[in-house]
């Protein structure tokens, strides 16, 4: 790890499995954070998310865990347990996600260790919170039904749909990352730490933005739309002559940029289509006018043609196009964790303190002792 990163000298004591708290604890350590890993003998449960693997390891669990290392502890017993407690007595900030209260009985938990560290920065993820929705197990999908992200995702008379990946473990994980930095700065001015709490349906309903503001403030229930976005219009995949365009107009020039694109002009003087609530009104009757007028080309051909003018639009790809295309335009995807595994690039840049991946995702208990060494800790043992 290069000398020159942003969180040198952090050093984070990692509790958290699956993955919003090692998605948090990654970021950190992306940016220079010295991250324990702290597992069961039995090690965090996406070690077994398979398939896909890449040279017999869950990909899943390298998607989020380098720039760590590993180390294997079982807090039921009395040297593991001093162990643990010894690796948090050097670390800055302890992540962990847990079911509320989990880690009481260990004292391990922030109402145990803060009496004796004040300058420690305590992270701690739950699903519902620690009230009455301490009980229920803090599942991404649970939360995607619950927070009602599913019930406005997916065609207007199908079911309701997930997304594609556990995108509120993530964005929990983003947000835990973020109150991290948050109490870190603090500790800079007062000499004081905190307990920095996120649970997984706060984060959710946070994160639908609009769709939650919509009831929050108008009363109005979003309803499943498929494609189609409630309060713009072009906005949503259109048919070509070969694979689907999507096309994102946002306001009354990109429209009328649109319009003269795809050879109908005309559209732009329609008194229906003249504004934006407008086109959402008659939606049902300007579609079809944009279908026909796409039907010629391929959606490539459209791509190339729209953009040059000024229209959002982009063919629906591939996991694999959308990497290749972030390396046709120079965004360079794909990095090297531990100088072998390729990874994708932490989405950050800085002008003087870039990240890093100097190590690759840990085996289970490798790195650990060697870590526990050099902070003098009481030495494990043994290790898988």
């Amino acid at each position: 790890m290069s000398d020159q990163v942003p969180l040198q000298g952090v050093v984070v004591a990692d509790l958290s499995r699956i993955l919003a708290g090692p998605y948090c604890t990654m970021l950190l350590a992306d940016m220079g954070a010295t991250v324990i890993k702290i597992e069961s003998p039995d090690g965090d449960d996406t070690r077994r998310f398979a398939p896909p693997v890449h040279e017999d390891v869950a990909t899943y669990f390298q998607s989020a865990n380098r720039n760590k290392r590993s180390l294997v502890l079982d807090f039921a017993q009395a040297d593991d347990l001093a162990t643990a407690k010894a690796v948090i007595a050097r670390a800055d900030v302890v992540v962990e996600n847990f079911k509320a209260g989990g880690l009481r009985r260990f004292g391990l938990d922030y109402e145990s260790l803060a009496p004796d560290r004040p300058e420690l920065v305590y992270a701690s993820i739950t699903g519902f919170g620690t009230g009455d929705g301490a009980h229920l197990a803090g599942y991404d999908l649970m939360v995607q039904a619950l927070s009602g992200f599913m019930d406005t995702t997916g065609a207007q008379h199908g079911e309701p749909f997930r997304g594609g990946f556990a995108l509120f473990d993530v964005l929990t994980g983003l947000h835990t990352a973020l109150g991290i930095l948050a109490a870190l700065r603090h500790r800079e001015r007062s000499g004081t730490g905190q307990l920095v709490e996120t649970n997984l349906l706060s984060a959710a309903l946070s994160s639908m933005v609009n769709q939650t503001q919509a009831f929050a403030a108008a009363g109005v229930v979003p309803r499943r739309m498929g494609n189609q976005h409630p309060s713009l219009y072009p906005y949503e995949p259109f048919p070509t002559a070969d694979l689907p365009l999507v096309i994102a107009v946002g306001n009354d020039a990109q429209f009328a940029r649109l319009c003269v694109a795809v050879g109908r002009s005309d559209l732009v003087l329609d008194p229906r289509f003249a504004a934006p609530a407008l086109r959402n009104e008659h939606r049902d009757a300007l579609r079809p006018e944009i279908v026909a007028a796409l039907a010629d080309r391929g959606a490539a051909e459209w791509f190339d043609l729209l953009t040059s003018v000024g229209v959002p639009s982009a063919p629906i790809q591939t996991i694999e196009d959308g990497i290749r295309f972030a390396e046709r335009i120079g965004l360079e995807p794909i990095a090297l964790a531990g100088r072998t595994l390729p990874i994708v690039r932490n989405p950050l840049t800085f002008s003087q303190t870039p990240v890093d991946y100097p190590i690759a995702p840990p085996a289970l208990g490798e790195g650990g002792q060697e870590l526990l060494d050099r902070m003098s800790a009481p030495a494990k043992k043994r290790n898988p």
